[in-house]
């Protein structure tokens, strides 16, 4: 049997099914509300008889044991005798409550408050009000003992600062009128409580009656003055200087309209209305953009988002929330290949279920998101969903959409070495469309290809130019993952024109720190490690790494490099022939070097012309420098050795 107990008025306790349990005499209520305020600590049966009686009677601790098998008897009317209780257990020197958090209403409503802090506005006001519910009176009430007043008096500051978050949530949700009975109730039975005033004021003054308002601040002042001797705290007085003058210190501009709009959505858009769904994906999408924890939930709470649609049977649904989610992406490596593929598995689904009837702009959207999802995915459909979403993209004459479809094309432009001037000019349409049509994601996202791209290309200056557009953008949209690519191309160009190795290592050191909080697993696994290589393998340094050092996704490409370095010729040549084709991302051209270099050391010549024939395309490149992060020099030097 499921019970529950309330110690937040009289002591009682009801069965699953409400019923009140007889509990017997006072000192068995007192035994039960003791174990209720140790919070499933252990209270000594000493301690109960002292609890118990100021002077204790002798045979106190059989009367206690007495108890103690009364109320197993009430809270376990069906445990089997002889059998171990459950519940109100024996343990050491004493007793204690087993009672999950929910059962005890002075549980569940500190947890409730606990909670609330953390939740907005609209939502604390509704946890809040279900916790302030569970009261029926003084905590305890029953009961005058030490140990009892010490928890009822905790239990009511806890209550009277949830009354005045309540207050303050509502304050915030724009619903003031509502904030002002609970807190006349509360300033007039706890006069000291000073953010109680200053929020009763707040709130009839944001309910129109500024005179009123003004009256409760004098109340304060001569109560506190008449009563304590004490001056109003600055808050009280600042307040009243502000109403004086009709100004409202509590509106917060942008924050107060979204806790008010907030509300008024939950209030008004049924909670299994499609809508809710296509909202959702607007958010997640701005939600994705603030990085950090930010984009992690948004792209867990995407791939729930699509799924939910998927449920409800309606294609065209489906397909607008799929395909919603437009946020720009540079990396060439997903933060979650399971979670990519699911998304792009659903897209396949949504274009097969609406057919030949699909409208176009559902069809690009989601064929955009095949080519974005599918980055470093082998195969044709990722490429010939990116050309085909293009094109519609382009009949439409939509210019977001054109966006969408860009990057698509970006990420499946990695075919073969050497195609850097083919990503440039992407990176320069986008800058383009997208700054001629306000969209700042996408405008910044131009900028970054462009970093990339010419990077590999060796043109630093423009790169430069770019990154520190891009910055600026950043800066004026708030999109502060931007730094962390910015910051990286920076070390990769000082790395690259020759800056001492220890500034360059403190470099990107500094910026894989940055990059540690992005929230973006996918690009940096790996890559601080990878980058350190390349700078001492450019400068001639020794490669010493630590066993453990993890390399990511890059480890096949380095371990010949490394064994080779180590002389342990034998065991670089069985990892080289070990060695994959890389995929066509990023570090395509950084991959295929390593190779090149491991089977320079090791005069492999069937490897060395391998690598030779793949890095070919890109003699006029940098290799590895076209993904921004880092660089082992141009190619051609290394094909001359190749050769």
């Amino acid at each position: 049997m499921r019970v529950r107990i309330g110690v937040l008025g009289p002591v009682l306790a009801w069965d699953e099914a409400g019923s009140a349990l007889d509990l017997r005499g006072p000192r068995h209520r007192a035994v039960l509300a003791r174990l209720v305020a140790a919070q499933g600590r252990v209270v000594a049966v000493d301690r109960l008889v002292a609890d118990l009686w100021a002077e204790p009677p002798a045979g106190a601790v059989g009367a206690v044991r007495t108890f103690v098998a009364a109320l197993r008897r009430a809270l376990e009317p069906d445990r089997r005798p002889r059998s171990p209780a459950r519940v109100l257990v024996t343990e050491g020197p004493g007793y204690a409550l087993r009672v999950g958090p929910e059962a005890v209403d002075a549980w569940r409503f500190e947890a409730a408050v606990s909670a609330a802090e953390a939740l907005p506005a609209h939502q604390a006001v509704a946890v809040l009000d279900g916790a302030l519910g569970e009261w029926r009176g003084a905590a305890y009430a029953d009961f005058d003992e030490a140990w009892a007043g010490a928890e009822r008096s905790r239990l009511e500051q806890l209550r009277l600062g949830a009354v005045e978050r309540r207050a303050g949530a509502l304050l915030e949700t724009g619903r003031p009128g509502e904030a002002v009975p609970g807190l006349d109730v509360l300033v007039s039975e706890h006069p000291w409580r000073e953010e109680a005033w200053r929020l009763l004021a707040l709130a009839l003054y944001r309910s129109g009656r500024q005179a009123d308002a003004l009256a409760v601040l004098r109340r304060a002042r001569a109560l506190l003055d008449e009563r304590h001797g004490v001056e109003p705290n600055a808050r009280l007085r600042r307040l009243e200087t502000d109403l004086l003058r009709q100004a409202d210190p509590g509106a917060e501009g942008a924050e107060a309209v979204w806790a008010a709009t907030a509300a008024a959505y939950d209030q008004t858009v049924g909670a299994r209305s499609s809508a809710r769904l296509e909202s959702t994906v607007g958010l997640l999408r701005s939600l994705a953009l603030t990085g950090g924890a930010g984009l992690g939930t948004a792209q867990e709470q995407r791939a729930a988002t699509v799924a939910a649609a998927e449920r409800l049977d309606d294609p065209e649904l489906a397909a607008r929330v799929i395909g919603g989610y437009d946020v720009p992406a540079i990396w060439t490596r997903s933060d979650d290949p399971a979670r990519s593929a699911r998304i792009v598995a659903a897209a396949e689904r949504a274009l097969a279920r609406l057919g030949e009837g699909a409208h176009e702009v559902d069809r690009a959207r989601l064929l955009a998101v095949v080519a974005v999802e599918s980055r470093g995915v082998p195969g044709p459909r990722p490429a010939e969903a990116a050309a085909e979403a293009e094109r519609l993209a382009r009949e439409l004459g939509d210019p977001a959409l054109l966006a969408f479809a860009l990057n698509g094309v970006f990420m499946q432009s990695f075919g073969r070495a050497g195609l850097a001037a083919e990503r440039d000019r992407i990176g320069a349409e986008l800058v383009e469309v997208a700054t001629r049509h306000r969209l700042p994601a996408y405008a910044i996202l131009g900028h970054l290809v462009r970093v990339q791209a010419l990077s590999a290309l060796a043109d630093f200056a423009g790169a430069d130019a770019h990154a520190a557009e891009a910055d600026r953008l950043a800066q004026r949209h708030e999109r502060p993952l931007t730094g962390v690519f910015t910051d990286w191309y920076r070390a990769m160009r000082d790395a690259a024109l020759g800056a001492p190795v220890a500034e360059v290592e403190a470099a990107y050191r500094a910026a894989d720190a940055r990059l540690a909080g992005s929230g973006m697993p996918g690009v940096q696994r790996g890559l601080l490690p990878l980058a350190l290589l390349c700078v001492r393998l450019e400068r001639g340094e020794a490669l010493a790494f630590a066993d453990e050092t993890d390399w990511g996704p890059y480890g096949p490409w380095v371990g010949p490099v490394l064994l080779a370095g180590a002389g342990r010729e034998s065991e670089a040549a069985a990892a080289l022939r070990r060695v994959p084709d890389p995929p066509g991302d990023l570090m395509l051209e950084a991959m295929l070097a390593l190779a090149g270099r491991a089977a320079i050391a090791l005069g492999d010549k069937e490897a060395m012309a391998r690598a030779e024939a793949a890095l070919a395309p890109a003699a006029g490149e940098l290799a590895g420098a076209g993904s921004g992060m880092l660089s082992l020099g141009p190619v051609a030097g290394l094909l001359r050795e190749l050769r």
